[in-house]
Order: C-alpha cells, then sequence, then structure tokens
C-alpha cells in the first residue's frame, strides 16, 4: 500500500492488489507548515471533518488505514462514501466500523435489490487468493444521497457527479477546494472501459461527456484503478475511451483496443464486453 498526499486536505492511498484508489479528504482550515510523515498540514478550528472514499482491498491495509489517517493529522473519519457499489469499492466498514457509509441513491438501490452480492463476491475473492479477515463486511444501512447534488465535510462542500455504464450506479466526487476529482471506475490509464452489472455502451459515453468539463477544472484526477492522472492524461484517457466504446458498439469483438491497454486481461475484459453488447441481459 501506499500513500500519497495531492494537497494539504487530501491523502490517496493505493492497494497493492487490483491498483486500487482509496482518497481520504478533509474538510477544515489549516495551519502554515507541513507536518507529518505525509506532508499534509494540521487542521485548525473545532470544524475538522474526515471522509473515506473508496477503500483499499488487502486485509493488513484496511487494518493499517486508521493509523495512516491518524499520521497524516486528520481527525478520525465521521463518514465513508463510495462511488459506486462494486465489492472492491465498499470495504471502508472493515476499517471503520463506526462510520456511516454513503452512497449515490442508485447504488444504494443495487445494494438493496441485491443483499449480500458484495460479501459473497469477497469471500469469492479471499478464497481464491487464500486472504483471511478477522471479521465478515458489514454495510449495514448505508445512506442514499441525492446526486447531483453536494455533502459537507467539515467546513467545505463536496460536489456530487451522476455516472454510469460501467455499472447501472454511481457518482463522480469533485473536491472543489483541492481541485481533486474522484471518478470512480472511469478514466483508468490501466484498464480498459469495462461494462459491469448494469453496463451500458451509451450511457458509459454520456458519463465520460459530463465527467469531461469537470476534468478540465481540476488539477488531478483520481480514477478507481490506476495512477492518479492531470488533466491532460485524463482527457487523452477520455478520448480513447470514447473511440473504443463507439468501435465496440460498431463492431463488437472485432473493436481495436486503446494503445497501451492491450494485455490478456484486457483482452478477456473486452471480450466479455462484446459478448454482453451481443447479449443483453434481459
Amino acid at each position: 500500500m501506499r500513500a500519497r498526499a495531492l494537497h494539504p486536505d487530501v491523502v490517496v492511498v493505493t492497494s497493492a492488489l487490483l491498483h486500487l484508489n482509496c482518497v481520504i479528504v478533509r474538510g477544515a482550515g489549516a495551519a502554515a507548515e507541513p507536518t507529518g510523515p505525509l506532508n499534509v498540514i494540521e487542521a485548525t478550528g473545532a470544524g475538522a471533518e474526515t471522509f473515506v472514499i473508496d477503500s483499499p482491498v488487502l486485509p493488513e491495509e484496511l487494518e493499517m488505514l486508521p493509523s495512516l489517517v491518524g499520521q497524516a493529522n486528520f481527525p478520525a473519519p465521521s463518514g465513508l462514501l463510495a462511488t459506486h457499489a462494486d465489492w472492491d469499492h465498499v470495504l471502508g466498514p472493515l476499517a471503520f466500523p463506526e462510520a456511516p457509509l454513503g452512497l449515490a441513491e442508485t447504488s444504494a438501490r443495487r445494494l438493496a435489490a441485491a443483499p449480500g452480492a458484495a460479501q459473497r463476491e469477497l469471500r469469492s475473492f479471499d478464497e481464491e487468493l487464500y486472504l483471511e479477515r478477522e471479521r465478515p463486511l458489514s454495510l449495514g444501512a448505508p445512506q442514499a444521497l441525492p446526486v447531483p447534488g453536494h455533502l459537507e465535510v467539515g467546513a467545505k462542500r463536496l460536489e456530487l457527479h451522476p455516472t454510469g455504464g460501467h455499472t447501472a450506479d454511481g457518482m463522480a466526487i469533485l473536491i472543489g477546494w483541492a481541485r481533486v476529482l474522484v471518478v470512480g471506475d472511469y478514466l483508468s490509464k490501466i484498464e480498459i472501459p469495462m461494462l459491469g452489472e448494469g453496463g451500458d455502451v451509451g450511457e458509459y459515453l454520456s458519463t465520460l461527456e459530463r465527467l469531461r468539463p469537470l476534468v478540465g477544472a481540476v488539477d488531478l484526477i483520481v480514477p478507481g484503478h490506476g495512477p492518479v492522472l492531470d488533466p491532460q492524461d485524463a482527457t487523452r484517457v477520455l478520448e480513447e475511451d470514447v473511440a473504443y466504446l463507439r468501435a465496440l458498439a460498431g463492431q463488437g469483438a472485432g473493436a481495436a483496443l486503446p494503445e497501451g491497454r492491450r494485455g490478456a486481461e484486457m483482452r478477456a475484459i473486452h471480450a466479455r464486453n462484446a459478448e454482453r453488447l451481443a447479449s443483453p441481459p434481459r
């Protein structure tokens, strides 16, 4: 697991598996000088508050997350957020069982429609890799958040923007004062667009167009999987993804994959995309 400060109020934690990114955000004022091993600066004022967006995946990484928040001089998280309801993004309660989990209304409905699905997928993942966890995943009663919308974190405000196409649910989170955009499973430099549960090419393309102006308005973009991008790199990935999805819609399995994302695993994802497109769920 690697941690990197993107801003005095924003730390990204990257899991050793799946290159999965977790973002820790603090809403508060700040002192003048950096402190702590992550070179972030200590919050001042009584309104300091921390949210954790998405999650790392390995048991030891989740166990280390509370101490990492403390090392960054952030308050203990008062809330957890997930960009969408895929199992690898909702593991925050394993690190912070007392903090409530918030998701877009679309994600909350997805979880309610398939109770226990995330837990079963996590269990399957753990069995395949011989991983053991101290306790099972419990999602409790997640809070459904209206999207588009806003969410207060301390004295600051997060903007919530709808996403869809990878799955039928989700949200991107704009940390405006830090000029950081958290997009979930979009704009990955290492993954082609993936049509998961409820995925749809047309909705995916619409999401990319909604993200386009947000990408141009920030300094850093954090995808669900893969390296943090600057706007130029993110725009290039966005254009490649648009071209791939249009080709997929028109050519199916014959569509060309984006350059640099043509390895065996990406070809397997492409084959599943083409199969899903050819045989949409009823």
